[in-house]
């Protein structure tokens, strides 16, 4: 069994969304945003390139062709993530899968509704493939897991969700190798007309930066479409290397709030979820020097959030950002995707971007040195997450 005190260090890490395969912008576009085909709304969709990557995995094995689109992008992200950690199927040690989807296989899903009531019949693929549990099981096959496969689906904290799972199992030594993360594929009309009926998205053209993360003001939130898968091993502390990346805790809050789409002002779900994360970890609020915030653009949301960091951090407040001003909102992958960001940051030392409008994230400037960043995520139903990840100095 591992030893509780063994670090969990982040061996590799994949992503795909409207950024491509990057974390960060690779040249000075001014959006990447784009009108939805049907609604005319912005949207955060893969870029052509993405795509066509996408379409490729499609097609290099019969049984892809019918998976979901979010399905695909996990096992894209899946990839990458196995690449850069060097792992291969003939490895001894037990790996196990645990990733998240707050919607699943929406597009498979609603194509088969639609057909259902034009034919009154479903092809008898229909259940295995929008089950959520596909999302998990399909990574899995793929890359030969001997261990568990686990789906979650927790709205939008669902990545955080997943991967406090794997941090749990592998200090327990239920497994000493993880692949955890997020995916979401919601770009349909169905998913579009839920937000809108939410009244929570945004009014900017595609073309002037439609999601503003603290911006303040009218909601601003838009939907985007991604995925991003962490792998994850279990290491004794006295065998980690300068520059190894750890996952060094996930903290969890919730909130009854009387109503699903509610929270409260003070955010306390954020408090609980950052301070239980400090707390896991042995860390104070000084030791963090930067936050990536959930911070959807919309209006309660992001003052929720905001409240809840001044709460928790007084005087300390250290420099905070997001992702989801290129990104949109991913749902159930968006912190995967936000870890994803953090660590770009921490391996490349590089200061994340000023957000081109007014908001209050671009307040703190953040220190040249960033050792340790905080991720935050939250959704409907009072679910809170905060993962602390750091650099082996």
């Amino acid at each position: 069994m591992t030893s509780p005190l063994a670090s969990v260090v982040i061996r590799g890490w994949g992503s795909v969304s409207a950024l491509g395969f990057s974390a960060v912008p690779t040249h000075a576009a001014a959006t990447t945003f784009r009108p939805d085909a049907a609604s005319g709304l912005p949207v955060a969709a893969l870029p052509p390139t993405a795509e066509a990557a996408l379409a490729a995995l499609r097609q290099r094995r019969p049984a892809y062709r019918a998976l979901d689109r979010s399905v695909l992008l996990a096992l894209l992200a899946t990839e990458r993530a196995v690449e850069q950690a060097h792992w291969t199927p003939t490895d001894s040690a037990t790996l196990a899968v645990s990733l998240g989807s707050s919607r699943g296989a929406t597009e498979r899903l609603e194509t088969f509704h639609a057909e259902f009531l034009h034919h009154g019949a479903v092809p008898t693929t229909a259940s295995p493939l929008t089950t959520l549990g596909n999302v998990a099981s399909w990574v899995a096959d793929s890359v030969g897991a001997t261990g568990a496969a686990i789906s979650h689906s927790s709205t939008c904290s669902t990545a955080l969700q997943a991967l406090g799972n794997a941090v749990a199992w592998l200090k327990a030594g239920l497994a000493e190798r993880f692949l955890a993360g997020g995916t979401e594929a919601p770009l349909t009309s169905f998913s579009l007309a839920q937000m809108q009926a939410l009244r929570i998205y945004s009014p900017h053209r595609p073309d002037e930066f439609p999601c503003r993360p603290g911006a303040g003001g009218a909601s601003s939130f838009v939907l985007g479409e991604g995925a991003a898968v962490l792998a994850l091993e279990a290491v004794p502390a006295a065998q980690l290397q300068p520059g190894d990346l750890l996952l060094e805790s996930v903290g969890f809050g919730f909130e009854a709030t009387g109503t699903k789409t509610g929270l409260t002002p003070d955010g306390q779900h954020f408090q609980q979820a950052m301070r239980q994360a400090l707390q896991l970890a042995d860390k104070s609020v000084s030791d963090v020097d930067l936050l990536v915030l959930h911070s959807p653009g919309t209006a309660a949301g992001d003052a929720s959030e905001h409240a809840a960091v001044k709460l928790v951090f007084g005087a300390d407040v250290p420099a905070c950002t997001s992702n989801k001003w290129l990104l949109g909102h991913t749902l159930g992958a968006s912190a995967a995707l936000s870890l994803d960001f953090a660590l770009h940051l921490l391996k490349n030392q590089v200061v994340p971007t000023p957000l081109p409008f007014d908001t209050w994230l671009n307040h703190r400037p953040a220190p040249r040195r960033i050792q340790r960043v905080m991720i935050n995520a939250a959704g409907f139903g009072g679910n809170a997450a905060s993962a602390l990840v750091s650099v082996v100095g």
